[in-house]
């Protein structure tokens, strides 16, 4: 795994955003992975070393998480800095097309840019996400976010994220750890916190607690590169109604569902991989 970070600009200045990188950084053919709302790009390690041998594969920290700069105004963490600053690293890597796996929010930020005309974007993976996302699952989010409190060791810290991230499944003690270990930061003063800014919570509440839900369907509807949906049988955030419909119009993507995981699969059981890579690999 290689490390580096990229210059991006916002709406209030410029701002560095990380990433970590896997395989040949001659290979044309590159692999973006983007995260969930709090996690961070850290969380693709399993699956970036099992696809480094095909790809070169690249997991940005979305700004205000891992190891991204944090935002001084808050109401800059929405859809338009992340699109604007994936689309600086892509530039950075001197490709004109790539391959995008996106978790949830990173599903959202592919789904948009995947809709554009003329999109770098050429397969496309939505794992546990879709153009519609109900209200019970937006207020089950927000409880939780941004109101992490500190932890004095990771042993706390695992024990708070056994339960906030407890549709992720039946996880072993071990990738619970791994979980934990790259979903938290030291602090200076000692002890750990969550390893993204309290202050995403902000825009998010503004933007989704008081909505019924969040309709995307003209957008979904106007990908045309290969795609497919990938979902957590016990998902609140991506229904089954939602994600057959996703078959069904837009890009008509392949449905595949993962027994016992809610909202979302982890990509850190190796038939989760097989089943992205054998998807990817396809085109």
């Amino acid at each position: 795994m290689r490390v580096g970070t990229v210059q991006c600009l916002g709406a209030h200045g410029l701002h560095r955003m990380a990433y970590s990188e896997w395989g040949d950084p001659a290979n044309p053919r590159v692999l973006i992975c983007v995260h969930g709302l709090t996690r961070n790009g850290r969380d693709f390690d399993v699956l970036a070393n099992a696809l480094a041998s095909d790809y070169r594969v690249v997991c940005p920290d979305v700004v205000g998480r891992g190891c991204s700069d944090r935002l001084p105004f808050p109401d800059d963490y929405a859809l338009p800095t992340y699109a604007n600053d994936v689309m600086t690293l892509i530039a950075r890597l001197g490709v004109e097309s790539v391959h995008w796996l996106g978790t949830s929010m990173g599903g959202l930020i592919g789904m948009f840019l995947a809709s554009l005309p003329g999109s770098p974007i050429s397969r496309l993976v939505l794992n546990d996400v879709g153009p519609t996302i109900a209200v019970d699952a937006l207020q089950r989010i927000g409880e939780y976010l941004g109101k992490a409190p500190d932890f004095s060791d990771l042993a706390e810290a695992e024990a708070y994220v056994r339960v906030v991230c407890a549709p992720f499944g039946a996880l072993t003690d071990a990738q619970w750890r791994y979980m934990t270990v790259v979903g938290t930061r030291a602090k200076p003063e000692g002890g750990y916190e969550m390893n993204y800014d309290r202050a995403i919570a902000q825009p998010y509440q503004k933007a989704y607690l008081d909505a019924k839900e969040i309709i995307l369907w003209p957008m979904y509807d106007a990908i045309r590169c290969p795609t497919m949906v990938l979902r957590g049988a016990q998902s609140d955030v991506l229904a089954h109604e939602t994600a057959l419909e996703m078959s069904a119009r837009g890009p008509g993507a392949k449905l595949v569902e993962v027994p016992g995981v809610g909202h979302a699969p982890m990509l850190l059981e190796e038939s989760q991989v097989r089943i992205v890579q054998d998807f990817l690999l396809a085109g």
